[in-house]
């Protein structure tokens, strides 16, 4: 039985302190928080790409991406927005500098084993699958230069060494 003045107190994900990054530009891609505004062309881009993400690193036994419709997704947005808002994870939108289409995506969420600070995925769609190996590195440098994190979970990429 637990005493009742014991309380169990959960560490937030980041410092309240903390100021999260809003953006991480490089000259081929932008990072963005993702948004239900982002919707249309997220949709276009991740079910065009559904056996491209699943051999992603990190991704391999992930029952998403699946068949949800354009609305369920547009709610799975909204999920991340408030996520971002109430900075219980942070869900970044991949869009191309010139055109502004989603062209990926990157969660960063609580790692639940405890054996990590963070647990970082990503993904680039099919047409777009060169990128993958320079997102995942310019977000490995961006997580250790801007975020309070000392131990991130972040699948490797071939041809990233």
């Amino acid at each position: 039985m637990i005493d009742e003045d014991v309380r169990v107190v959960e560490e937030p994900f980041v410092p309240p302190e903390f100021v999260v990054p809003l953006a991480l530009v490089t000259e081929r891609f932008r990072l963005e928080p993702l948004g239900p505004q982002h919707n249309d062309s997220d949709y276009e881009a991740w079910s065009s790409s559904v056996e491209h993400i699943h051999r992603t690193p990190g991704w391999e036994t992930s029952s998403w991406p699946d068949d949800r419709s354009k609305s369920d997704n547009l709610r799975d947005l909204q999920r991340h927005a408030d996520d971002f808002e109430n900075r219980a994870g942070f869900t970044y939108t991949v869009l191309d500098p010139a055109t502004g289409d989603v062209i990926g995506c990157v969660y960063i969420y609580p790692e639940q084993s405890g054996q990590h600070d963070a647990s970082v995925r990503s993904w680039v769609r099919a047409s777009r699958a060169e990128l993958d190996v320079e997102l995942w590195r310019s977000v490995t440098a961006w997580l250790a230069d801007e975020w309070p994190f000392e131990r991130v979970a972040y699948a490797e990429r071939s041809g990233s060494s």
